[in-house]
């Protein structure tokens, strides 16, 4: 009873996986989703989308993956059950499949010949010996492999084309699983990320698009230098980074990456994205001393470098540089040892009079903001060096190549299915009392019409080759 019980449940489990409806309700399901894939901003495009739902209707999103569904265990479920729908649904018909292509008919049948038209038949004055190889090596070279049968009544020849047309649909399932499998490999052992290197710089990390966290490469990068050039009207025309690629400290290869030109190493795909523009390593800084014997600097510096301060006071060096210190525009930090008093840090901004004009008591409020605040020398900031950064796309999807292969073979597989067919040509030879009496037909799986077109050409050849 128990093994009659396990028998029952495997059939219902089979012919549930084994329904063309559930085919169709899986693809639509994924239709769906992709559609709202397509509304729904994904990943680091969805944090301006989700600060504008309801509290509650963004839990639910985030609950419910919405906001990276093609890396959500749902959908992957929703990509294994089509699979397995496939799978099954292939294992299911194939006995019956097999079974048409391992047949083959024997050449002296005679209904395939009971509806034929009368023009494809014709008469000769010969004998069933003289007609038997004409019509052998016409019919070999028409199907190559033929079957040939001469009986008491006459010569009997079957030829054939596109057996191998059944396997079409087949070859579009395996194309798809193939594709799902390529998905599913990029999905669990590729990742997006993207990398911001100043012009001189090297890395040999990425971040993460889904979550922000470094991800180590494996081999360095370093932008040897950036190049942009604009229209006229200010817009950037082209940009391209000189790379160079680093193996264990050694150039390994070097690319002029542009955009929708990507450059891959080691599986992994660089895009040119973006750029943008930073702060060097120096500043031009102007030094007014006031008082009796005033007095005006200005002096070029990078970081880390000591420069004596006027009248041998002491020395003072530039800390640090920022693009946009607490709003307030580009700024640096300078530290001041003098001879004989403490140290002094100063912010000194590039805006210092605009700033003045919008907070008239912030310099006197905030010493460290005061570029006087070092008397007798007032420190002003004139420009700041700055240098390009070029932004990458960086992708590594392993699974691309089975995409392809998927593709290949979907491409085939409908060509296989919907324009090769199995094509069965009869051809006999029948004495009369007239003559030899040759008959041409045929059956065909699909595609009567080509059908009718080759029997017809052959027939045509058969005329000519018997009749002058």
């Amino acid at each position: 009873m128990a093994a009659s019980k396990t028998t029952k449940n495997s059939n219902i489990i089979w012919t549930f996986f084994s329904s063309v409806n559930l085919t169709i309700l899986l693809l639509i399901i994924l239709a769906i989703t992709s559609v709202a894939g397509t509304l729904i901003p994904q990943q680091e495009g969805a944090t301006e989308f989700a600060q504008k739902l309801h509290p509650g209707l963004f839990r639910l999103f985030r609950f419910l993956q919405l906001f990276d569904m093609y890396h959500s265990i749902w959908f992957r479920i929703l990509i294994g059950l089509l699979a397995l729908n496939l799978i099954v649904c292939s294992l299911d018909r194939f006995p019956a499949t097999w079974k048409l292509f391992k047949t083959s008919p024997r050449p002296d049948r005679s209904k395939p010949f009971e509806n034929s038209p009368p023009e494809w038949s014709f008469t000769v004055r010969s004998t069933l010996k003289e007609v038997s190889t004409p019509l052998f090596e016409l019919i070999g070279g028409q199907f190559g492999k033929i079957k040939s049968k001469a009986t008491d009544t006459g010569l009997y020849f079957y030829g054939e084309k596109g057996r191998y047309s059944y396997f079409g649909f087949y070859l579009v399932h395996l194309s798809v699983l193939f594709i799902i499998l390529g998905g599913i490999v990029g999905s669990l052992f590729g990742f997006e990320a993207y990398v911001n290197i100043p012009e001189g710089d090297t890395v040999n990390s990425v971040r993460l698009r889904s979550r922000g966290a470094p991800r180590p490469l494996g081999f360095e990068v370093r932008c040897e230098s950036f190049i942009v050039d604009f229209y006229e009207n200010g817009m950037p025309k082209e940009y391209l980074s000189d790379l160079t690629f680093l193996v264990d400290g050694k150039e390994s290869k070097k690319w002029n990456l542009k955009v929708n030109h990507p450059v891959t190493f080691r599986g992994i795909t660089f895009y040119q994205s973006s750029y943008g523009e930073i702060p060097g390593n120096g500043a031009g800084i102007r030094i007014l001393k006031q008082g009796p014997e005033p007095a005006e600097f200005s002096m070029p510096m990078k970081l880390g470098e000591r420069a004596a301060l006027p009248g041998n006071d002491g020395e003072f060096f530039l800390a640090e540089i920022r693009p946009d210190f607490m709003r307030l525009g580009p700024a640096a930090l300078l530290v001041i040892r003098p001879t004989e008093r403490a140290e002094k840090r100063i912010w000194i901004f590039q805006d210092h009079d605009s700033i003045h004009e919008r907070f008239p008591e912030i310099f006197e409020r905030f010493p460290r903001l005061n570029p006087g605040a070092f008397e007798p020398y007032f420190f002003s900031l004139e420009q700041l060096e700055r240098k390009y950064y070029t932004g990458l796309q960086v992708n590594k999807d392993p699974g691309v190549s089975l995409i392809w292969i998927g593709c290949f073979m979907m491409v085939i597989g409908f060509f296989v299915a919907f324009f090769q067919s199995h094509r069965g040509i009869y051809v006999r030879a029948l004495p009369t009392k007239k003559g030899i009496r040759i008959s041409v037909t045929g059956r065909s799986n699909k595609n009567p019409v080509g059908l009718e077109r080759e029997v017809q050409q052959l027939n045509v050849k058969l005329r000519n080759l018997f009749i002058p």
